[in-house]
């Protein structure tokens, strides 16, 4: 069990592990810090947190489980802030969606990888962002990955995995590059498709009338490009090259889509339609 837990970036992730926690009774207080008072005001009337603290040293005083849950751009500035407060056994862990650049900051940061970090990543969430947004179900049956170092300790391990356990997840340990590899298709390239389709229609001159009669299809597909611009600008930057390997491969197979159809080559589109929906129905499956 968490004595004291402090949220750092209490949004839909942040606040819904908070709620999580609380529910299953994983912890005691509750403790949440971020930049605008305001935003932890709000979770605290929601009953998110316990209490809060703009300074983040203040904040992580006395905890013995510190979740980072802010975006990827703010990691650098955050550890940095609290590195020399932590207690010598608390333990650290995030919620990054890019493992690799959670380990390089921490690197850099610490001077060395900490025994107690434990990077980490809940597959989860949805379209909307910011502390009402959260929920306590959010991390039922999901996914989470946790990405150890060769620093971290068993015991750290064990804890970030208990907690996560305790809201609900189910957790599976991978490196940090296999991760996001993998993340990189299957989650940041559907959210930059998204986001590129949208912008897309924005340009077009007749927009109104396009989305007009846009059906459910359409809103499935693009629900993602309502999630927060500022964080997924920052988990394209940070996962830049797995990014960029797997946009390379789409835009591959979208060349040869346009060609396909240019060149009336129905054939060719049926093949790659069949292989998709194949791949489609063995995962709904």
């Amino acid at each position: 069990m968490i004595r004291r837990l402090c949220v750092i970036g209490v949004g839909l992730i942040g606040g819904s592990l908070a709620l999580a926690l609380r529910r299953a009774g994983h912890c005691g207080q509750i403790v949440g810090a971020g930049r605008h008072a305001a935003t932890l005001e709000r979770a605290l009337a929601l009953g998110v947190i316990d209490g809060y603290d703009l300074d983040l040293a203040q904040a992580v005083a006395g905890a013995d489980m510190v979740v980072l849950a802010v975006p990827m751009g703010a990691m650098a500035e955050v550890m940095a802030a609290i590195r020399d407060h932590l207690a010598s056994d608390a333990i650290l862990t995030d919620v990054g969606s890019a493992k690799g650049a959670v380990v390089q900051t921490a690197r850099a940061v610490f001077g060395a990888l900490p025994p107690t970090l434990v990077p980490g990543h809940p597959v989860a969430g949805t379209e909307n962002s910011g502390v009402e947004a959260a929920f306590p179900e959010l991390f039922q049956g999901r996914r989470v990955i946790l990405t150890p170092t060769e620093a971290s300790s068993p015991a750290a391990i064990a804890a970030v995995r208990a907690m996560w356990e305790a809201a609900g997840a189910v957790v599976e340990e991978m490196d940090a590059h296999t991760h996001d590899q993998m993340l990189a298709a299957t989650s940041h390239l559907p959210h930059v498709v998204a986001f590129a389709l949208m912008h897309t229609l924005a340009q077009m001159d007749a927009q109104s009338e396009v989305l007009r009669y846009a059906a459910g299809g359409f809103r499935d597909f693009t629900r993602i490009a309502s999630s927060d611009p500022v964080m997924w600008r920052d988990i394209c930057l940070t996962n830049a090259p797995a990014l960029l390997d797997t946009l390379d491969r789409f835009r591959a197979d979208l060349d040869e889509l346009t060609r396909a159809i240019a060149a009336g080559d129905g054939a060719r589109l049926e093949t790659v339609f069949r292989e998709a929906k194949r791949t489609r129905d063995a995962f709904r499956h």
